[in-house]
């Protein structure tokens, strides 16, 4: 069955309180969840970047090299010439959300995405990137005429309307990520309770493809928003 709290909840709260005193409150489980998340990421990442190598690569190489080359072709293709230049952010996106979501398949872990504390900070953090971009791509005052609309009549209708558009794109990254994951955690826990000896790795199949797809949904749409944030008009 699903559990409440990971296997570090409890080890790490004790810790927290036996170092300090002064809070009462204890860490939530999503944020030692998400801390453990960029650990791994730490420490593995470099490590493999260790085994690098342009003469003899690696079978980890071969496939990090096809990620890379992919996120390199989808940024180009829906942001324009020039789009991979933003690999970083989307890279990070894809790399945190894609390692959280396979902790779903450990029942001693909780992936972080599953609570929407997480899943509407990543979505404040893409809201916040893509309107840093088109501010700095087309100017304040340019990136802000976009609010106004085609039409001067409508002006503040248009800027009511766009300003709610904009903000109901955290709540569809938040709450897409969040009730996917969500949702996939639970089904699996109930029906591994159900079933240990049968469903276990049908389930990991499916849990590992839900983890690629909610991740490669999360950093799509982020470019999509990214492109219409920085793409310059021609008059």
């Amino acid at each position: 069955m699903e559990h409440e709290s990971s296997i570090l909840y409890v080890p790490v709260n004790a810790l927290w309180h036996s170092v300090q005193h002064r809070f009462a409150w204890d860490i939530p489980d999503h944020v030692i969840m998400a801390l453990l998340v960029l650990l791994i990421s730490c420490i593995v990442f470099p490590l493999m970047s260790r085994k690098i190598s342009r003469e003899n690569p690696g079978h980890f190489q071969q496939m990090l090299e096809l990620v890379v080359s992919g996120l390199k072709g989808l940024l180009n293709d829906i942001i324009g010439h020039g789009g991979d230049r933003f690999l970083y952010i989307i890279g990070g996106f894809a790399a945190f959300i894609f390692v959280s979501n396979i902790f779903s398949l450990f029942f001693f872990l909780q992936p972080p995405t599953s609570n929407p504390n997480t899943t509407f900070g990543l979505a404040v953090c893409a809201f916040l990137y893509y309107n840093y971009q088109g501010i700095k791509t087309q100017g304040v005052l340019h990136y802000l005429k976009h609010f106004l609309g085609p039409i001067a009549i409508l002006a503040p209708l248009m800027v009511f309307i766009e300003i709610i558009g904009h903000f109901a794109r955290i709540l569809s990254l938040g709450m897409r990520l969040f009730g996917n994951i969500f949702g996939e955690h639970a089904a699996t826990g109930i029906f591994m309770g159900m079933l240990p000896f049968v469903l276990p790795w049908p389930m990991m199949g499916l849990g590992i493809f839900g983890a690629f797809l909610q991740t490669f949904v999360f950093i799509m749409l982020t470019m999509v928003y990214i492109a219409g944030a920085t793409v310059v008009e021609e008059h």
